[in-house]
């Protein structure tokens, strides 16, 4: 039992996590009143990774510079909000304000030069909305006046443009005059004064509507189109699977177990029934099989969850750091799951031995991402990049794994061993199992670990390119009924795929169907992972941060699908196997 201290402790954590998830300003302003500003981050456009904090780069800065508190999913997003010496009063113009004047030494120079060659952007949040720019421009040497290389410019005077309905702020947008852009090419010390200029504009968009303009790039026709051709596909590929498996239950199955039923006791030993015997035997490492079921329930319930809350509007596009606190609290939340449905499934073919089963739930997925996410920390500290995370931010999250995840993981144990279900075999199960003969090449688990991955994958393909675009680039995806649909839809091609790949299995005498289904289920994410490759390649991504970012966010995510597919194909093919033979028995 937890201590009360421990309780007490637990429940602030919980509510730290959902700081973010609701603003503790009504977003209404009086005239001339002070709306609150805050510089976030600066980094290369093509690297949405790569970030640093803005006051890495020498610009005006407050004294003191004093950083937001924030809550742990902004921290996980990389963000580090910080105060401004930009002012803005609620509908008071500001022209040609000046913020600063500095003299840039010569390595301030050289570091504005090598930001503006990649590309570098700022972010800042005004009344919580974001907004971009660009630090400053280069020429190419077929663009300079007479040659000589590269020019680079430092925009200096930067142009708020800011709209608003009645007493809320409905958009804002930022620009660099290239007009008065300072010339930093030489390395040469300079005197810059930075100025900037705030109009406010009156628009009649509800401030209910004020997050729509972030999603106009993914509701271009284009995309549009795209989307739906994607669902077209995916529900064409459902039917034909469909009919298939229809066809393979109306006509071979009935006919066996016509054949069955009729046959000499002799006869009845062929294909898929003489299996009776070995179809339900455990098979070798069982325990790791269930913690895999158990896992994959558990990130199959979470992100469900989470696709919920996105179609119901609580999680939406550049609401800081929200996805990433609703998904670290309610994967410690719903360990329970995993540790119920592995006890489960262990105590229905074993006695003893459940706690191990529950231990290897607990570590199957969290243990690879913990390694990958220290090495990755690593990386981004080294870089300076505001994706590393704190040592505090560290702290919180192994606290909350260890008053909340573990406990609860050890809970759902112990329930679903206590009151598990026995299983009933339709037949006894032989001492010995039967000898499998050698198979042909397309009947062995690679060939069909490629079937049961390409299928699903040829129907998600083009919605899974959307969904990276949006995490590696910088379109946003705002359409979480189609990518909950898309969902519905892939699992119910895993699950159809899987049952006639088991079918396959068992026609051949081959008993050995329970890591089978997983593979052939969990393939699908092997393939979602190449294709994470092929996009990166296609990409303008770059630098070793970038990409040991990419492929370690990327293999965490594909790994969770294989759990999730696995656990889904293998409850599908076992509840297959279990009523073919029933109904054997029956006859």
């Amino acid at each position: 039992m937890a201590k009360p201290h421990h309780l007490i402790f637990l429940l602030l954590l919980c509510a730290t996590l959902q700081l973010s998830l609701s603003s503790p300003s009504d977003h209404l302003y009086d005239v001339g009143e002070l709306v609150p500003l805050f510089v976030n981050k600066v980094g290369p456009f093509n690297n949405p990774s790569e970030t640093y904090e803005y006051y890495d780069l020498p610009f005006c800065a407050p004294d003191p510079i004093v950083e937001k508190k924030e809550s742990l999913g902004e921290v996980l997003n990389g963000d580090r909000l910080s105060n401004a010496l930009y002012e803005f009063k609620f509908r008071k113009e500001k022209i040609d304000e000046t913020l600063c004047s500095k003299k840039l030494t010569i390595d301030q120079i050289a570091f504005f030069r090598r930001a503006i060659n990649r590309e570098f952007y700022f972010q800042f949040y005004l009344d919580d909305l974001p907004f971009w720019g660009f630090i400053g421009k280069l020429e190419e040497d077929g663009l300079t006046p007479g040659g000589g290389g590269p020019n680079y410019y430092l925009f200096t005077h930067v142009q708020f443009d800011v709209h608003y309905n009645g007493n809320q702020i409905i958009q804002v947008n930022a620009f660099g005059d290239p007009n008065r852009a300072v010339d930093i090419t030489k390395d040469v010390d300079l005197d810059v004064k930075f100025t900037y200029s705030v109009t406010w504009n009156a628009t009649k968009t509800p401030f209910e509507n004020r997050m729509d303009r972030y999603s106009r790039a993914s509701l271009m026709p284009v995309h549009q189109q795209v989307h739906w051709f994607s669902f077209i596909n995916s529900i064409v590929i459902i039917l034909l699977l469909t009919g298939l498996l229809a066809l393979l239950y109306m006509r071979h199955l009935r006919i066996d177990l016509k054949k069955y039923s009729n046959a000499n006791e002799e006869d009845k030993e062929v294909g898929w029934k003489s299996l009776h015997g070995d179809v339900f035997r455990p098979p070798p490492n069982s325990s790791l099989l269930f913690a895999v079921v158990g896992t994959g329930t558990q990130l199959l319930i979470l992100l469900c969850v989470l696709l919920f809350l996105a179609l119901i509007g609580i999680l939406y596009p550049y609401n800081r750091g929200g996805l990433l606190n609703w998904l670290v609290l309610l994967y410690a939340l719903f360990s329970v799951f995993s540790g119920y449905t592995a006890a489960s499934f262990h105590g229905q073919f074993a006695e003893n031995g459940w706690e191990r089963t529950v231990g290897l739930a607990g570590i199957l997925y969290t243990g690879p991402v913990f390694v990958v996410a220290s090495v990755l920390n690593i990386v981004a500290i080294s870089y300076r990049a505001t994706i590393g995370l704190p040592f505090g931010s560290i702290i919180v999250i192994l606290v909350l794994f260890k008053f909340l995840g573990i406990p609860l993981l050890a809970f759902g144990g112990v329930i679903g061993y206590r009151f598990r279900s026995k299983f009933q075999s339709p037949s006894a199960t032989k001492r010995h199992p039967t000898d499998i003969q050698q198979l042909a090449w397309y009947r062995r688990t690679p060939f069909l670990m490629f079937i049961g991955g390409l299928v699903p994958f040829s129907a998600i393909v083009l919605q899974l390119h959307q969904v990276y675009a949006s995490m590696w680039g910088y379109k946003i995806y705002t359409l979480p009924s189609n990518l909950f649909a898309t969902f519905i839809s892939v699992i119910v091609i895993v699950s159809l795929v899987s049952i006639g790949l088991t079918y396959i299995q068992l026609s051949v005498e081959d008993h050995e169907w329970w890591w089978r289904s997983v593979l052939c289920g969990g393939s699908t994410a092997i393939f979602m992972f190449g294709y994470c490759i092929y996009f990166y390649v296609r990409s303008n991504m770059s630098g070793f941060l970038q990409l040991s970012f990419f492929i370690g966010y990327n293999a965490s995510l594909c790994y969770a699908f294989f759990l999730i597919f696995g656990a889904i194909s293998f409850r599908v093919s076992f509840l297959f196997v279990r009523l073919i033979y029933h109904n054997v028995k029956r006859e």
